[in-house]
């Protein structure tokens, strides 16, 4: 068995001698699955995240991991899907993209129903940040549709849920739509379109006791808010603050 943290410790991630090259990714893409937070959320993925870094493991290898990381979307283990969009990041912002990636993302990035951060037994999980830091890395590559990535982010925030975020994911979610937003290729109707679902939901909203769904929605866009207000020199600025002012009154009206 490699000792994983010695690789890192002892030879600044050198690439083991002891096994073949295939196998030790193989090990490694496993470890990212694992029920032990110790295995699952420490050296492996350092290693993993570092080797996609240095161009350690190539363009074919890169594929074939990211085609695992998606099929592992609907494994039956939260750890094994939770962890899957956070090795397809660092594959994407290592300039990997395929189109059956974002595909796999998308069907289960509204669909994941177990939303903790954290699980005491089973360490983070963070469905939702992990997945935020996919779809910001999306948000990067040109040959993803905002439009879609945008109707994503609304979708798993008007969701219905018991859950209300808690370990920071709203913040995540946050950076990611300011990631998105912030695209050179936007227009005003496209920076705007995705908040007519999320405003008819606070409309229509009844009175009472606010659900979780609206909770996470109104901590996400609140510090987006604050991003986009920071942002000067961002495209369609204007028409963006004018839509997100007209939703955050929304809940100040309530």
């Amino acid at each position: 068995m490699i000792n994983w943290d010695s690789v890192i410790e002892d030879h600044d991630y050198a690439v083991p001698a002891t096994q073949s090259f295939d196998d030790l990714v193989a090990d490694l893409s496993q470890a990212l699955a694992d029920p032990d937070p110790e295995i699952r959320d420490g050296a492996p993925l350092m290693v993993l995240r570092e080797w996609i870094a240095r161009g350690v493991i190539d363009g074919p290898r890169r594929s074939a991991l990211g085609d695992a990381m998606a099929v592992r979307f609907t494994d039956q283990e939260i750890q094994a899907r939770t962890f899957a969009p956070l090795v397809l990041t660092y594959l994407v912002r290592a300039g990997e993209f395929r189109p059956g990636w974002l595909d796999a993302f998308a069907d289960w990035f509204v669909t994941e129903t177990d939303l903790r951060g954290y699980d005491d037994t089973i360490g983070w999980l963070h469905a939702v940040a992990h997945g935020a830091d996919l779809l910001g890395a999306f948000g990067l590559r040109p040959e993803a549709d905002p439009r879609l990535l945008l109707r994503l982010a609304a979708t798993r925030l008007l969701t219905p849920t018991d859950h209300v975020l808690e370990q920071q994911e709203d913040d995540r979610l946050a950076r990611a739509l300011d990631i998105v937003l912030a695209r050179e290729d936007l227009t005003e109707q496209t920076v705007t379109a995705w908040l007519e679902p999320v405003a008819q939901a606070f409309r229509t909203l009844p009175r009472g006791p606010v659900p979780a769904w609206y909770s996470n929605t109104v901590r996400t866009l609140r510090p987006l808010y604050i991003r986009v207000h920071r942002g000067t020199d961002r495209p369609c600025r204007q028409a963006l603050t004018a839509a997100l002012t007209e939703v955050l009154d929304l809940v100040d009206a309530r």
